[in-house]
């Protein structure tokens, strides 16, 4: 085994890892707002872990290009999804002020 693949292994496990633990914790909290907190990891590490990892293994192909592109567009877009589902539900709840868009 190589160096790359020891690596591309080891990526791809951590990168499950964090799903994995992300998606036990969120069946603890009962409320939406507190499970969202368990979607950034997600979304920030374990998907660009899991496509650094397939890309090191798959070796560089237009597949290759495709994953990181997919990655590219997830990591920074996750968290920005689960701010806005939180920003909705906080204002529907009443917790926090209705903005209209001026």
């Amino acid at each position: 085994m190589s160096g790359a693949d020891v690596a591309a292994t080891v990526l791809v496990w951590t990168g499950a890892a964090v799903c994995v633990v992300s998606a036990a914790g969120a069946l603890v909290p009962r409320d939406l707002l507190d499970r969202l907190h368990f979607l950034t990891p997600v979304t920030s590490v374990g998907t660009p872990l899991i496509g650094v990892g397939l890309a090191i293994a798959g070796g560089w192909h237009l597949s290759t290009a495709m994953i990181l592109l997919i990655v590219a567009a997830v990591a920074p877009t996750g968290p920005v999804l689960a701010a806005a589902t939180a920003r909705i539900v906080a204002e529907e709840r009443g917790l926090i002020p209705v903005e209209s868009p001026e």
